[in-house]
C-alpha cells in the first residue's frame, strides 16, 4: 500500500530520527483496530523497517483515546475472526522483532486490540491522568484475546496478573499499571513526549517480571495453578454460560512453552467463541449499552452545579457520584446530623475510586452539606430524593420552582410516583422528569428517563444527556406503575417469597435462579433491597395491576425483618453476608425456575405491549442493566425468541392452568 493512500496512519521522522506512528482513524472520534487499520498499520511497520529509524513511537490524535480495541462489528464469522487474528499476530511480530526502540504512548483508552498492539512494543508509556484506562476486557463480550494477548500478558507482568486483567476484563489506571509492570512509566500529559524520546535515547532493558511472577509461567507450576484460576472463576462464572475463561486458562496452561503453537491456537480458540450463543449475546448486549449511549447524545445539555434534596442512602449515593464524575454539588437535607453519614459513604467512595489524596480532597471539596438549600438558585439539575410520599414531594416543588433557574432541570428519584400526579403543583409541569437511579448507585449503571404525559420531549432528552455527563445508562421509559425495572423486577421477586411460604428453601430458590444465569437470587436480592422496600413497591404494583402481595411479606416487615439491614430477612446476616444452608443434595422442584422466569417474561411482554418502553432491544438492555438478567442470554424478549416463541407460549399455557391466577399470559403472547 503505497504511503500517499494512507487514510488512518501518519509517519513523521524528527531531527532525531525517531519515527513518530499516529493512528487517526477517519471519520470517526475513536481509534479501533478494523480490517483497513490493520493492513494500513503493516504498511507503514513495513516501509519503517525497510528504512529503520532511530526509534519508533506510536501514537494516538484521538482526544478519546490510544486504541478502544478491535471492531466487533468487522470481526464476525469464524473465519474472519481467525483470519484476522493470524494476520495480526504477523503484524505485531513484526512490530516486536524491530532492532530498534519502540514505544506505545498511550493517552485514555487502551483496551483489548489496543492493549495487546502496546504490549508488542518494547516499552509503554502512559498519561498518568484519571482518563488513562489499560486492559482486556475481551472475555466481557465471550472471548478471550486473540491478537496474542494471551502469550505477551502472563510473559510481561506473569500469570497471576496477567490472568486477574483477563478473567475479570478490569482496566487499570496508569499508576496500577506501572505498579503490576504493564507500563515503564505513569507521566503527566506534558511530559509524554519527553519521557518517549529519553526512552529511545537511553534504551533500557525491556521490563521483566520478578522471578515469582516468571516461576508461575513454569510448566509445572501452570497445572497446579490453572485448577486454582478454574475454581476461583467458577464462584462467578457458570463454564456452561461463560466458556471463554476457561478456554483462556486451557490455552495458557498448555501452550505456554511454545509462544508459535500458543498464537495458532489462541486464533482458533477466539474463533470458535465468536460464533457461540453466549458471544453473540454479550456482543449484542454490548451494542445495546452502545445504542443507550446514543440516547444520551441528542442534546447538548451540560451541568455544571447538582443540588439534591434528601441526604438518605440514595440521594446522598447520587451526590456522590455527580461529585466523583466531576460536577459541583450541593446536598440539602433538615439537620447536619442527617447529611453527616452520606458525607462518611462519600469519603470512602471517593478514596476506593480515586486513591490518591489530592484527588479525594479535591472531590469533597465539590460536595457541600447545604441546610438551608442555598445552592437551588445556581444548580443546573435539581435532583429530588425524599421520602415516597406524593404531598411531601409537591410540598417541596412548590418551594423550588420559583428559585430553579429557568433552564434548570428538575428531576424526582420516585421509584413508583406517576409523574402526572406530582407535576400537579408546577406553574410549568412539562419541566419535571424522572431521573431514577437504582441502588447501589455507584454500581448500577442504569438509570431510567422517566417522561410523564406532560413532560417535554427536549427536558427527556436534556435528563438522558445528564446521564450520560455523569457516565451512566440512560433508559427512556413511560410513567407508569413500577416503569420498566421495577415492574418487571417485582413479579419475579414475590413469585420467590410464594415459593418460599409453599416450603421450598430460600438456598434451593436461589441456586434455580443462579443456575440459570442470574448473577444473585431473588430471595437474596429482596433481603439486599430491603424487604419494605419491595412491600411499598408491591403495594404500589398491587393498585394498578394484578399483582397479589404475599402476607408473608408483610408480617416480616412488620416485625422490623427487613433483610441485610436489619440483619434478618429470609437469611439472618453476618457482617453483611447471608448464613446459607447447604442444598446440593436436594431435589429441585421441576417448575421452580420456570415459575419465576416466566413472571418476569409475562410482564415484559405487558410492559412492550402498553409502550412502557419503545422497542425489545431497550427492554432488552433495561433488563440486563437494571436487574442483571442473565447478560449471556440477551434480554428476556432475546431469551424468548430464541428458544422458540411458541414453545415458550405453550409453556405459559401449561403454568397457566396449573397454577391459577398469577401466569395468565398477556395479550401480547398471541402476536408472537
Amino acid at each position: 500500500m503505497a504511503m500517499a493512500e494512507s487514510k488512518h496512519w501518519r509517519t513523521e521522522r524528527d531531527a532525531d530520527g525517531i519515527a513518530w506512528l499516529h493512528f487517526d482513524m477517519a471519520e470517526t472520534s475513536t481509534n479501533v483496530l478494523s480490517v483497513a487499520t490493520i493492513a494500513e498499520f503493516d504498511a507503514h511497520l513495513q516501509e519503517i523497517e525497510s528504512n529503520p529509524p532511530t526509534g519508533l513511537v506510536i501514537l494516538s490524535d484521538k482526544a478519546s483515546g490510544f486504541i478502544a480495541g478491535a471492531d466487533i462489528k468487522g470481526f464476525t464469522s469464524m473465519e474472519s475472526v481467525e483470519q484476522a487474528s493470524e494476520f495480526m499476530h504477523t503484524v505485531l511480530n513484526r512490530l516486536e522483532s524491530f532492532s530498534f526502540p519502540t514505544v506505545s504512548l498511550i493517552s485514555g483508552f487502551c483496551l483489548g486490540g489496543g492493549m495487546e498492539l502496546a504490549l508488542a512494543t518494547r516499552y509503554r508509556i502512559a498519561n498518568e491522568d484519571p482518563k488513562t484506562r489499560l486492559g482486556l476486557p475481551e472475555v466481557r463480550l465471550g472471548i478471550h484475546p486473540g491478537f496474542g494477548g494471551t502469550v505477551r500478558a502472563p510473559r510481561l507482568v506473569g500469570a497471576p496478573t496477567a490472568m486477574d486483567m483477563m478473567l475479570t476484563g478490569r482496566a487499570l489506571s496508569a499508576r496500577a499499571a506501572k505498579k503490576v509492570g504493564l507500563i515503564d512509566h505513569a507521566v503527566p500529559e506534558r511530559q509524554l513526549i519527553r519521557a518517549a524520546k529519553m526512552m529511545i535515547a537511553e534504551a533500557p532493558a525491556a521490563h521483566r517480571p520478578g522471578r515469582l511472577a516468571r516461576l508461575s509461567n513454569h510448566p509445572l507450576v501452570r497445572p497446579l495453578l490453572a485448577k486454582y484460576l478454574k475454581r476461583t472463576v467458577a464462584k462467578k462464572a457458570n463454564p456452561d454460560h461463560y466458556p471463554a475463561p476457561y478456554a483462556m486458562i486451557d490455552l495458557w496452561s498448555k501452550h505456554f512453552d511454545n509462544p508459535n503453537k500458543m498464537y495458532a491456537e489462541e486464533a482458533l480458540s477466539v474463533a470458535n467463541l465468536v460464533v457461540g450463543d453466549t458471544a453473540q449475546n454479550l456482543i449484542r448486549v454490548f451494542f445495546l449499552q452502545e445504542e443507550m449511549k446514543a440516547l444520551g447524545r441528542k442534546n447538548k445539555f451540560h451541568a455544571d452545579r447538582v443540588h439534591v434534596v434528601g441526604a438518605g442512602v440514595m440521594g446522598g449515593d447520587i451526590a456522590a457520584w455527580c461529585a466523583l464524575r466531576g460536577l459541583h454539588v450541593t446536598l440539602q437535607d433538615q439537620s447536619p446530623e442527617r447529611i453527616a453519614p452520606a458525607m462518611k459513604r462519600a469519603h470512602a467512595l471517593f478514596k476506593k475510586k480515586l486513591r490518591q489524596p489530592r484527588l479525594i480532597q479535591a472531590a469533597m471539596d465539590r460536595l457541600m452539606p447545604d441546610i438551608k438549600g442555598i445552592g437551588v438558585e445556581r444548580a443546573d439539575v435539581i435532583i429530588e430524593a425524599i421520602f415516597e410520599n406524593a404531598e411531601a414531594k409537591q410540598a417541596l416543588y412548590r418551594s423550588l420552582e420559583p428559585r430553579m433557574k429557568p433552564t434548570a432541570l428538575l428531576t424526582t428519584n420516585t421509584s413508583s410516583i406517576p409523574l402526572e400526579v406530582l407535576s400537579e403543583v408546577l406553574e410549568d409541569p412539562k419541566r419535571l422528569v424522572g431521573l431514577h437511579f437504582f441502588n447501589p448507585v455507584a454500581q448500577m449503571q442504569l438509570v431510567e428517563i422517566v417522561k410523564g404525559e406532560q413532560t417535554s420531549q427536549s427536558i427527556a432528552n436534556q435528563a438522558a444527556a445528564f446521564a450520560r455527563q455523569i457516565d451512566r445508562l440512560p433508559l427512556p421509559v413511560k410513567s407508569s406503575p413500577g416503569f420498566l425495572v421495577n415492574r418487571i423486577l417485582m413479579p419475579y421477586l414475590l413469585e420467590a417469597v410464594v415459593l418460599e411460604r409453599e416450603g421450598v428453601v430460600p438456598e434451593l430458590i436461589d441456586k434455580a435462579a443462579t443456575d440459570f444465569g442470574m448473577p444473585m437470587g431473588p430471595i437474596e436480592l429482596a433481603d439486599t433491597v430491603g424487604l419494605d422496600i419491595c412491600l411499598a413497591v408491591a403495594e404500589t404494583l398491587a393498585e394498578s395491576l394484578e399483582v397479589e402481595v404475599p402476607a408473608k411479606l408483610r408480617s416480616m416487615v412488620s416485625a422490623g425483618d427487613l433483610g441485610r439491614k436489619s440483619g434478618k430477612g429470609f437469611y439472618s446476616y453476618s457482617k453483611g453476608k447471608p448464613e446459607k444452608a447447604k442444598c446440593e443434595g436436594e431435589n429441585m422442584p421441576a417448575d421452580l425456575t420456570d415459575r419465576m422466569m416466566f413472571r418476569m417474561l409475562n410482564e415484559s411482554m405487558a410492559c412492550l405491549r402498553e409502550g412502557v418502553v419503545e422497542s425489545d432491544d431497550l427492554l432488552d438492555a433495561g433488563v440486563i442493566f437494571g436487574t442483571g438478567f442473565a447478560p449471556f442470554r440477551g434480554g428476556p424478549m432475546h431469551h424468548i425468541h430464541t428458544s422458540g416463541s411458541k414453545s415458550m407460549k405453550n409453556r405459559i399455557d401449561d403454568l397457566s392452568q396449573k397454577y391459577e391466577g398469577r401466569f395468565e399470559p398477556d395479550a401480547a403472547w398471541a402476536n408472537l
